[in-house]
């Protein structure tokens, strides 16, 4: 009898947990039969891939058995990136599944899934529901076959993907650049050889310096989440050591994808999706769209809103989380939407999440202009951002009371998603939010000057972590 409770692996957005404890083949084997009944999917194509970590073949077979019993035809598409899934459910308009734990450490694994057109699934669009019948059926013991069960057959997409990417940005004509590209030994190392080497189409005039490409889920040089300062070091160095002109650095399933610039900095999420946002609002005018949309979520830099607006598109403020973004981005005709967390959607990529193709965007910005990545990031760059800042507390609630008790008149308050603080005369803000899943309150905050940033940073800080 079965005594994993699905509760602790099945998130909002996906499924991640650790291998042999909280996601087993057997709890595979249950959701791929869920999936398919929740869905409807029998008798349909269910596509099936994986990124590196070496659970993920014994857990698409699992899936695929569970999957084709309840009469789904099964497309294993082997390994991918999470964006070559999203890029497969839309042209093939199927539902899918990657086996990925995203940056999360060697022992994790888990699930993004898609609806047919890569439309999210969600905790708010049945995910739970599949859930809660996964585990019927485990608790049950038994998957019950229907008469005719479905097929398994193999395809491969990467081809597809690349070419797919190559007509939505044409670096063909840029000046030539030389990319430092840091792929964390996740599937960035199979996807940047495809789209921008020249393993599977004409080369670029990109010199691209490899960082760790070997696929290996045990990510034995340095964790897959850029997001931490610690895990860009070495690509900032070799960017510096290789006289590069721009650093690449993706996350372990390759949907997310961080900028450096030719002096080894950062360039920020906002500041990419301000940069992005331009080309895309100039792409859509040029198109006949008057006034193309722009999705951000609430803790990306205010310059992202006020060059939208000035450059004649709308923008949209959005909660943090890709089916939130998603789900504007489709019910609001959205042309692009960027998170400070480094994931950028397009409505060319079905409205989805790719790394990829706003790396793509940046190579075309910098390549076709004389300037230094440094020189171009600083434009979008106008305000100063702390970061995000985690306190690990119980009384979350309590400490944005204080907070809001500290402040009071002196600031507006939304609380769209946690609560965001912006100051009536100086110009900053700072938002705090509870993780769903870790006793941590989240910060992030941006002001004027770092002077401005660095005092309001550790006020906050300071209420927040009373004793």
């Amino acid at each position: 009898m079965n005594t994993i409770d699905l509760t602790a692996s099945f998130k909002a957005y996906d499924v991640r947990g650790i291998v042999g404890e909280t996601i087993t083949a057997e709890t595979v084997r249950a959701t791929g039969a869920a999936f398919v009944d929740v869905l409807e999917l029998a008798g349909q194509n269910v596509l099936v891939g994986a990124d590196m970590r070496p659970s993920g073949s014994e857990f698409m077979e699992a899936f695929a058995e569970g999957a084709t019993a309840r009469g789904a035809n099964v497309i294993n598409i082997g390994l991918i990136s999470t964006d070559e899934l999203y890029y497969a459910c839309g042209v093939e308009n199927a539902a899918g599944v990657t086996f990925t734990a995203s940056h999360n450490p060697a022992e994790y694994n888990g699930m993004k899934m898609s609806k047919a057109g890569a439309v999210p699934i969600s905790s708010e669009s049945g995910l739970f529901e599949v859930r809660d019948l996964a585990q019927k059926y485990l608790n049950g013991g038994t998957i019950p076959t229907v008469e005719t069960p479905g097929t398994v057959s193999e395809k491969d997409v990467l081809k597809g993907y690349s070419e797919y990417l190559r007509n939505l940005v044409d670096l063909s004509g840029i000046r030539p650049l030389k990319v430092v590209v840091d792929a964390g030994n996740g599937m960035g190392g199979m996807t940047t050889p495809a789209v921008l080497g020249d393993t599977i189409l004409p080369g670029l005039p990109l010199d691209i310096v490899p960082l760790y490409f070997e696929l290996d889920g045990s990510f034995p040089n340095h964790p897959a989440n850029p997001l931490e300062p610690a895990n860009l070091v070495d690509l900032q160095k070799a960017v510096v050591e290789h006289g590069a002109d721009i650093g690449l650095a993706f996350d372990g399933d390759a949907d997310r994808c961080f900028v450096i610039d030719e002096k080894g900095e950062p360039v920020t999420p906002s500041a990419i999706t301000a940069l992005v946002a331009e080309r895309e609002i100039a792409r859509a005018q040029a198109e006949g769209n008057a006034e193309p949309v722009i999705i951000y979520n609430l803790i990306t830099s205010k310059a992202v809103p006020e060059l939208v607006e000035a450059k004649g598109g709308k923008a949209i403020k959005t909660r943090v989380g890709h089916s939130f973004i998603k789900a504007v981005m489709a019910k609001e005709n959205g042309v692009f939407g960027g998170e400070h967390s480094a994931h950028y959607y397009f409505k060319d990529f079905f409205n989805a999440d790719t790394g990829m193709l706003a790396a793509m965007h940046v190579l075309a910005a910098l390549g076709t202009s004389k300037k230094a990545l440094s020189e171009i990031g600083a434009k979008y760059s106008p305000y100063v951002p702390s970061g995000e800042i985690n306190s690990e507390l119980e009384d979350k609630a309590g400490a944005i009371a204080r907070v809001a008790d500290h402040y009071g008149d002196t600031v507006d308050i939304n609380t769209m998603d946690g609560t965001t603080f912006e100051h009536k005369t100086e110009g900053w803000w700072a938002n705090l939010r509870p993780s769903n899943t870790e006793p941590f309150l989240r910060l992030n905050l941006e002001a004027p000057d770092q002077a401005t940033m660095e005092r309001v940073r550790d006020e906050i800080l300071a209420i927040v972590r009373e004793s």
